[in-house]
């Protein structure tokens, strides 16, 4: 009876966790986007069997004009779902490409040009004007809303390591 309940609970445990999953990729994109990814989605999936498969991308390649693609690379994309390519795979496939996250030990190197102390902590004001003034500048309102979730001490330092760690695996007050 007790492993009946730890199964029971684990299933439970991952269902939370996949819907908890699928929700937050549809709130990355407003509804508009939403509809188009699900008529790119309808293109790809040839068989219309809700599964985007091996021969569904070979059609769709064909349709495009290019017959001769090789197999490796449809592997490659159909193991970049981790698993069958539904459309809430889909989707998130997509969310991830469009996000453009690098990998977090990047993003943390990237941060300690501005930490020689190595602290772990940068400066907001300095931060600040670094964002509004440098490569693709920030406005001013994308700046406030960036540090609305970003981690700081009381005399105003960044949390970079907290910071890295939202980028790339989501704020956890979302879910």
């Amino acid at each position: 009876m007790a492993s009946r309940k730890a199964g029971t609970r684990s299933k439970a445990a991952a269902t939370k966790q996949a819907q908890r999953g699928s929700s937050n990729v549809f709130s990355m994109f407003e509804q508009a986007q939403i509809q188009e990814f699900k008529e790119a989605f309808s293109c790809i999936d040839q068989n219309r069997d809700g599964i985007i498969c091996k021969s569904d991308l070979r059609e769709t390649y064909s349709q495009l004009g290019k017959v001769n693609v090789p197999e490796e690379e449809l592997d490659a994309m159909l193991q970049e779902g981790k698993g069958p390519i539904n459309f809430t795979v889909f989707l998130t496939l997509f969310g991830e490409k469009l996000n453009g996250t690098d990998p977090e030990e990047a993003i943390l190197s990237a941060f300690r040009l501005f930490d020689p102390s190595g602290k772990g902590v940068v400066n907001k004001d300095e931060f600040k004007q670094l964002l509004l003034t440098q490569a693709d500048k920030f406005s001013p309102a994308e700046v406030e809303q960036m540090f609305a979730l970003t981690p700081m001490d009381l005399a105003g330092n960044i949390d970079y390591k907290s910071l890295c760690y939202i980028i790339t695996h989501g704020d956890e007050k979302e879910e």
